[in-house]
């Protein structure tokens, strides 16, 4: 007499895909459970195959699964073939250069697409830039918003900054080090130069070093040259009452939301919701603003 096994189907018979995060600088920094990832995959999807062997090496483990090459250049091309091992049962392990998958590094198509497929995900929690940069930055950690690297050209990057200029929460931003002098003067001019930030360099490496204070200051000391990974914590815009905020700022407000896209209207209506103020006052400064603009020869 013999009985049917159960055939195992859709999500179940899936593998499963491992967002694994990798030390930052210190190879001491390493999660226990990432030893044990790299040993078990079945596939280790790696943004560069030269830092996994020296992870793997400085680990003292060994990968028994295939080894592929997952980076920006080729991530839209690769992800359907893991997706595809994923979908055979196989277990999928996704590391960057460092940190956490997905987070300014490779790995969100993967992630979307295993989703989309019922496909479980999971993660081996690691060190991050931008936890370890607002815990050590001295300025307020309980809301703050992640940027990621600003636009390489100038007006872009201007005009990006401008959009969080009335932004309340603390701001993070990754930056190379041959563009932090031109991205902290862009900082100083879209938020003020006395805007308080903290210069995040060399994160748990030997050379480590956190230098804060007005975004003026820094872009001064910037431009001397600065080398190593850079992560960057801004202070969120002040809050505001009415006696603080004079026409000029009440102007410059209604002009960031404007170039964000705003219509003039809508952007008058929410600067004076910000500043508690009448609409018509907020509107009498722009046309005021507009007409000395105007007259100017």
């Amino acid at each position: 007499m013999t009985t049917d096994q159960p055939t195992r189907t859709g999500a179940a018979a899936h593998g499963v895909l491992v967002l694994a995060g990798t030390p930052i600088g210190d190879l001491a920094d390493a999660p226990p459970r990432l030893a044990a990832e790299l040993e078990r995959a079945d596939v280790v999807a790696a943004e560069d195959t030269r830092r996994l062997r020296r992870l793997t090496q400085g680990l003292g483990v060994h990968t028994t699964g295939r080894v592929v090459s997952y980076f920006e250049g080729n991530e839209s091309q690769r992800t359907p073939e893991l997706v595809e091992a994923l979908e055979d049962g196989k277990r999928v392990l996704l590391v960057t250069d460092a940190g956490m998958p997905s987070v300014s590094d490779p790995g969100y198509r993967l992630v979307a697409a295993a989703v989309q497929q019922d496909i479980k995900v999971t993660a081996v929690p690691g060190p991050s830039a931008v936890l370890t940069a607002l815990a050590l930055s001295g300025l307020p950690v309980d809301r703050f918003c992640f940027e990621g690297f600003l636009p390489r050209k100038a007006g872009e990057r201007l005009a990006r900054l401008r959009e969080v200029a009335a932004e309340r929460r603390t701001l993070v931003y990754f930056e190379a080090p041959h563009r932090l002098d031109d991205t902290l003067a862009a900082m100083a001019e879209a938020f003020g130069a006395d805007r308080r930030a903290a210069v995040c360099r060399e994160l748990t490496k030997t050379y480590e070093e956190v230098r804060r204070g007005g975004l003026g200051d820094l872009a001064a000391w910037a431009a001397e040259g600065v080398r190593g990974e850079i992560t960057v914590v801004v202070e969120g815009a002040p809050e505001a009452g009415p006696a603080d905020l004079d026409a000029a700022e009440l102007v410059r407000r209604v002009r960031v939301r404007e170039e964000a896209g705003e219509r003039r209207k809508e952007a008058i209506a929410a600067v004076a919701a910000e500043a508690g103020l009448p609409k018509r006052e907020v509107f009498d400064a722009v046309v005021a603003a507009k007409n000395a603009a105007e007259k100017m020869p």
